[in-house]
């Protein structure tokens, strides 16, 4: 274990497939409580990236520190134990069940009954089942989804099924979230209101990686950027500096421009 100022330090880490290298030499930190963005042009590396964070992808070199632990060999499980939450490109909600099952199902990893205790219905169970249900309420009121809690969720627009994910995510009390494209597939409204949940998300003290390619909604809400280009860090810092970074202009449009 190491100490650090950071929720989460990334440090010279690549990722091979097959002999392809996705991502080199990738080194970054977040700082607590921030929005900090990736972005890059399609096949940069930015969901690779973020599957190592969460354990999905072993890297093939490097190490990667949450609140100074090495994330090496973990698990998604236990670092969703741990306190990191993710939600994913494509929306992965149980459509058949309500907006407030959805959100439940996110605290099975924090229950302590067992099987037998659930079955007798014993006086443990009664009192997690109470601050389940609190803990629920709670989040629907965050997320203004306290209107839908007993709706299916394929009966919602797709803006509140992304929020109803992230809800889920946000349930297990996360220390900090990773956010890939949450503003995909959302009309000017919807990205609107998604603006504005991520920016509470970051009020309520949780760090946020987000993985995004409206560069509006990226502009207007990160508190620092990194730019991956062919698996590579080509810049980094606030909105200002990613806008007017040579770089990042070539990466985007092309050399002749």
């Amino acid at each position: 274990m190491s100490s650090s100022d950071y929720i989460l330090e990334v440090k010279n880490v690549s990722k091979n497939f097959k002999g392809l290298r996705a991502i080199n030499a990738l080194s970054f930190a977040v700082s607590y409580g921030l929005i900090f963005s990736i972005i890059g042009p399609n096949g940069a590396g930015k969901t690779t990236a973020i599957n190592m964070i969460t354990g999905i992808y072993p890297p093939t070199s490097g190490d990667i520190f949450f609140e100074g632990w090495n994330l090496s060999k973990k698990k998604p499980y236990q670092l969703a134990g741990m306190g990191i939450g993710r939600t994913f490109q494509n929306i992965q909600v149980f459509g058949h069940m309500t907006v407030r099952e959805n959100i439940m199902v996110g605290l099975h990893t924090k229950s302590r009954s067992g099987f037998l205790r659930c079955l007798f219905h014993t006086p443990m169970v009664w009192e997690e089942e109470g601050r389940t249900r609190s803990k629920t309420d709670e989040i629907l009121q965050f997320m203004d989804l306290e209107p839908k809690a007993d709706l299916r969720v394929d009966e919602l627009p797709y803006g509140d099924q992304k929020r109803v994910e992230i809800a889920r995510a946000l349930v297990m009390e996360p220390k900090l979230l990773l956010l890939d494209e949450p503003a995909a597939g959302l009309n000017l409204q919807e990205t609107q209101e998604m603006a504005r949940a991520i920016i509470k998300i970051r009020e309520k003290g949780i760090a946020v990686i987000l993985v995004e390619h409206d560069m509006n909604l990226i502009m207007r809400i990160s508190d620092q950027i990194i730019v991956l280009n062919y698996g590579e860090k080509i810049a980094e810092g606030d909105a200002q500096t990613i806008r007017r970074h040579p770089r990042v202009i070539e990466a985007y449009l092309g050399k002749e421009v």
